[in-house]
């Protein structure tokens, strides 16, 4: 193998767009080919690009391909990254890696038992300014974190997708869908979580479309769009995470994390970049930076996208035979969360973590700058 990995892509929807855009930027692997189960999605894919297009069997059969990159819908990832990994490649998910604990761990056993890496966004907590809060928390910027609150929360995806039916089915909801931004860098912050509760509800048992050529169309809820949960950490920080899709405004921080010496603004780990203040007992706010390289904005003026920093780390990691930061322990344990977070909300009972893992290793300025190109 050399020591730039070859990648394929399966499912060319719009996600696939911001791979193959930034993929130039960091080194460690080359994107070669593309797939879709319909075929003129991965031709029109492969023509933007420069990359060549092929069916699903073919590019899990391809001799250079290493790696294949899952961005097929949530209910097809635990079917997709299992055909992957028993071509005998590398595989990386988008979020969520997979619906269930039990998806996760039959993927970790079909990889370790073919020595193959499983990774899976969100990569986001490995931005700048996430990377400068888990700096700042580990020198004791605000003494020992003992609770914190997180929160993402709109009217919902129906305003402007022109299909957001998934989004409202069983493996979707605002904790699935946009629960591993937040569950993810509270783990890499504070490390593992030890139980979880909740409350969840619904605003509506339907959704209207408010756009598009479905504008007007009706599509049933069959998930929570509203949870209010409470997480306590395995070193005893106990944080609560409100997520809905049954807001139209709010005023709440989007996360912050409170300490025995002060407090820390952090911005939305949804972004790789952002504003971070730290709080001490005297105050006031003082605004937190440092030259770190996925930080700086490269997006539309003002937002930092380093979406595949997470692949490049992966990639690299392979190569050089270390731990990747995107790793499977990491993932399943944010699954175990997320689907317990759903669990309490439906029985009412506290729910005691199963699965652990370690924290992610700190990406500094010089670490992150390794892996581009």
């Amino acid at each position: 193998m050399t020591n730039s990995l070859g990648v394929g892509i399966i499912g060319c929807g719009n996600i696939s767009t911001a791979y193959l855009q930034l993929a130039s930027i960091f080194k460690g692997y080359d994107i070669v080919a593309v797939a879709d189960i319909n075929m003129d999605n991965a031709n029109a894919r492969a023509a933007e690009f420069g990359v060549r297009a092929e069916t699903v069997d073919g590019l899990l059969a391809a001799d250079d391909v290493d790696l294949i990159i899952n961005l097929t819908i949530p209910a097809a990832h635990v079917d997709v990254s299992r055909a992957i990994l028993q071509a005998g490649k590398h595989v990386y998910s988008e979020k969520p890696f997979v619906l269930t604990l039990a998806e996760a761990q039959e993927l970790g056993a079909i990889a370790k038992a073919n020595n193959l890496r499983i990774g899976s966004a969100p990569d986001t907590f490995m931005g700048g300014s996430h990377q400068l809060a888990r700096n700042l928390i580990d020198a004791g910027a605000i003494g020992k974190v003992t609770s914190g609150a997180a929160v993402v929360m709109s009217s919902g995806m129906e305003d402007w997708h022109p299909n957001p039916d998934f989004f409202f089915q069983k493996g979707g909801g605002p904790i699935l869908d946009l629960g591993p931004y937040y569950i993810c860098n509270l783990v890499q912050l504070l490390g593992p979580v030890q139980k979880v509760t909740s409350f969840t509800g619904m605003a509506s048992d339907t959704r209207t479309i408010q756009n598009g050529p479905r504008d007007g169309e009706t599509v049933p809820v069959e998930t929570p769009t509203t949870i209010h949960s409470v997480l306590s950490f395995e070193n005893g920080a106990i944080i609560t995470l409100l997520a809905s899709w049954d807001v139209w405004a709010s005023n709440h921080p989007i996360m912050e994390l409170y300490g025995s010496e002060g407090t820390m603004n952090l911005p939305d780990p949804n972004f790789f970049g952002g504003e971070l203040t730290v709080t001490d007992r005297k105050g006031p706010p003082v605004e937190k930076s440092w030259d770190h390289p996925f930080n700086v904005p490269n997006f539309e003026e003002t937002q930092a996208n380093y979406r595949g920093a997470g692949l490049a780390d992966m990639a690299l990691a392979i190569s050089e035979g270390r731990p990747h930061r995107c790793n499977d322990d990491f993932a399943t344990h944010v699954v175990e969360v997320m689907t317990a977070i759903l669990e309490a909300g439906d029985t009412g009972l506290v729910m005691t973590m199963t699965t652990t893992c370690n924290r992610p290793d700190v990406l500094g300025p010089d670490a992150a700058r390794s892996l581009m190109a």
